[in-house]
């Protein structure tokens, strides 16, 4: 763990220079993770899932492996992107949403998840019934990939909650 630690430092205090969060910044103790966490995260951010949606996938993912960091950094996001407190404060405290099209996202991610992708026909067909499509579902396996990658990583290197994140 030490080693894991100790290069993430040295890749903190390098990427800090740069403006990066200390997060990023571990990640690239591995320049092969970071690299795939930057392609998969334009990747995510070019499907066709709007961007609230691509948001209650990444906060479902985030909440759920417990990546105080990633919370901190997504709640922000949903703030600039005009959500509202309580959407924000329910993803965080993973409780029901008041936004059935959004709930239903919130929903199948915690299905794909739990079934480890092989979902129940109601769960895909209540996510379906919600005006997403099949290529929606898709895409949110794509979500569920990515901020997996990053907030495993996170917690592997014990990256910290930095005031640049904090003030978000």
């Amino acid at each position: 763990m030490l080693s894991i630690l100790g290069s993430s430092r040295e890749g903190s205090r390098a990427s800090q220079s740069q403006r990066h969060p200390s997060a990023t910044a571990r990640l690239a103790g591995s320049p092969q993770l970071l690299e795939g966490f930057q392609r998969l995260t334009a990747l995510f951010d070019g499907t066709t899932l709007d961007p609230v949606a691509r948001e209650v996938v990444v906060m479902t993912v985030v909440t759920r492996n417990e990546c105080h960091i990633c919370v901190a950094m997504h709640s922000g996001k949903l703030r600039k992107l005009g959500a509202d407190g309580e959407l924000i404060a329910a993803l965080g405290e993973q409780r029901v949403l008041a936004d059935q099209r959004l709930e239903a996202v919130r929903q199948f991610t915690l299905a794909v998840l739990a079934s480890a992708g092989d979902v129940a026909d109601t769960d895909l067909d209540a996510f379906l019934a919600h005006g997403h499509t099949a290529r929606n579902a898709l895409e949110v396996v794509l979500g569920i990939g990515t901020y997996t990658l990053s907030t495993l990583a996170n917690r592997l290197t014990r990256a910290s909650l930095d005031p640049q994140l904090a003030a978000l």
